[in-house]
């Protein structure tokens, strides 16, 4: 059991025949303890269940190695909402976010870009490969921020049913309408951009250097089954520059201890407020009738009663596995049956004996304290895209990387290091092989594209984890691996997450919610859907 995450939130169950609850929420991910912790607050004996043995779902902190603790899947924090922080009082729970101070960005013929907290500084980095990109940085950030800021509102309100013909959703409808209408043209033309171009057609626009295109390009490819050049990498970029740290747009945190360690400061959150949370409870099925919820039965053949359950699993687990699809309205069903996930990433997860060294940068540290992308060129990245697109992992992948223990040291042993390596690309259907015969050439192909930019990595390498689409799958539920529950694509968003007339957070069964990264605004760690969905059900249940 991994020193680093606490399991001791299980509760002892009372007789289970008398098991009653105002609220079961199901998984124990960030959403699932964000929902909790909201409805617990508000006074409802509230109920977590999670299937693994600790919660966190994606954002859990493992030691895989002695002394050695590693964030098995997700890895940094940027779009969690600043009100989730200040209503769930996480800051008093323990909640420690520390800057990504820097990005790195090597080539492979020596030349390389650092980026850091400093604007100045960045336009004189830019600037050492051309005058015009800097220039031109600087722009585009500026109107990026100004985008999102303009959309953040958004991103905090239950969205309207387009479906609906009530008169107060169709004035909301209406003012969606009008809000865009009234934007500034520029911010407004720029927003038409990322939802109708790709990643590369707007950095062309802007930019001539190749490091420079593959650093912002790196953004609208992250955890999609999208190239550069794919259409959808406008919107995949968009939706990444929608957080910010500290205030700072379109900028990225790490926890003290790893995601994990924001995950329990979430289950003290949910635990403070008097909820329960009880772990190695998987759920067989959400228990209904005559079309409301009253409970659910567990793996283990106990059942628990409430009027309100709560699924915080993604879209096709909430309406095709918990419960009986020939239940729900058949346009739903073949929504969610053609609801994309297409999982296409992959993790490789390394004990280092010290620091890679990137020649003429040597016993830099400071160049590992945030995230190291090795993709130097919008070519580089289409090329490992057409190898996903092939059906098998990219010969030379796309890594975002990130050494965690150059900002928290108590994440290895002293002089020693670890490194997340999130890899593009990596299928979930493999053309030719299944995962389990492909996991090991998938981890040398890693870690020899590693050694290409920093010689002498593998000397350094104690012990390294494969985490495969088939491995998130299987351990965490996620269909087909995909980190986002289901893409990030315009008709998978907004009004149509996870689909039209069912984006706000209820199902067609009376007291059964959704409040995964598969309800909007979407995945990462920001605690939205499930903040989101209980101030739907606390709304309904006042009415």
């Amino acid at each position: 059991m991994p020193n680093s995450e606490r399991n001791d939130a299980i509760s002892e169950p009372r007789d289970a025949s008398s098991e009653r609850y105002d609220a079961i929420v199901i998984g124990g991910g960030h959403n699932g303890l964000v929902n909790a912790a909201y409805l617990a607050k508000a006074g409802l004996n509230t109920l977590v269940l999670e299937r693994r043995h600790v919660v966190g779902g994606a954002a859990v902190t493992e030691e895989l190695v002695p002394g050695y603790k590693f964030t098995t899947f997700s890895y940094a924090i940027s779009l969690m909402r600043p009100d989730i922080v200040q209503d769930l009082q996480l800051v008093e729970h323990g909640m420690m976010v520390m800057p990504l101070i820097n990005t790195f960005q090597p080539g492979l013929d020596g030349e390389y870009l650092l980026l850091g907290v400093d604007a100045d500084a960045n336009y004189h980095e830019i600037a050492r490969h051309s005058i015009e990109d800097a220039e031109a940085a600087r722009d585009l950030d500026h109107l990026i921020a100004r985008l999102a800021r303009a959309l953040k509102p958004w991103m905090d309100r239950i969205p309207p049913n387009s479906l609906s013909s009530e008169p107060a959703e169709l004035a909301a409808m209406a003012e969606v309408r009008d809000y865009v209408a009234g934007l500034d043209p520029e911010v407004r033309g720029l927003m038409e951009k990322f939802a109708t171009c790709s990643a590369a057609e707007i950095l062309d626009e802007y930019f001539e250097c190749d490091l420079v295109k593959a650093l912002y390009a790196s953004s609208g490819i992250i955890g999609s089954r999208v190239g550069p050049r794919s259409k959808e990498s406008g919107l995949v970029w968009l939706f990444h520059k929608m957080g910010d740290y500290d205030g700072v747009p379109g900028e990225w945190g790490f926890h003290k201890g790893g995601t994990g360690g924001f995950t329990q400061v979430l289950a003290r959150a949910v635990e403070g407020f008097g909820g329960t949370i009880r772990t190695n409870a998987g759920v067989e099925r959400v228990l209904y009738e005559d079309g409301a919820a009253v409970g659910v039965l567990l793996q283990d053949g106990i059942t628990l009663e409430a009027n309100l359950v709560v699924s915080a699993l993604d879209p096709r687990q909430t309406f095709t596995r918990l419960v009986d699809p020939d239940d729900l309205p058949q346009d739903l069903v073949q929504h969610i049956a053609e609801y994309k996930f297409q999982g296409s990433a992959a993790k490789v997860n390394f004990a280092l004996s010290g620091l890679p060294q990137f020649p003429g940068l040597e016993g830099r540290e400071d160049i590992y304290m945030g995230c190291t992308n090795l993709g130097p060129s919008i070519a580089y990245l289409e090329e490992a895209f057409a190898d996903c697109e092939a059906g098998r992992f990219s010969r030379r992948p796309f890594l975002d990387c990130c050494v965690q223990s150059t900002l928290d040291p108590d994440m290895s042993p002293p002089g020693k290091h670890i490194m997340s390596c999130f890899v593009m690309y990596a299928p979930y259907h493999l053309a030719d092989g299944d995962w389990e015969a492909q996991r090991e050439n998938l981890g040398d192909t890693v870690q020899a594209t590693v050694e290409e930019f920093f010689p002498g990595f593998s000397d350094l390498v104690l012990h390294r984890e494969i985490v495969t689409p088939l491995d998130i799958e299987k351990l965490l539920g996620l269909s087909e691996g995909n980190i986002f529950a289901g893409e990030l694509f315009e008709s998978q968003l907004f009004l149509n997450r996870p689909a039209p007339g069912w984006n706000q957070y209820r199902t067609p069964i009376a007291g059964y919610y959704q409040c995964g990264s598969g309800t909007h605004p979407g995945g990462c760690i920001s605690g939205a859907p499930g903040k989101l969905a209980a101030q739907q059900i606390l709304g309904d249940r006042a009415v």
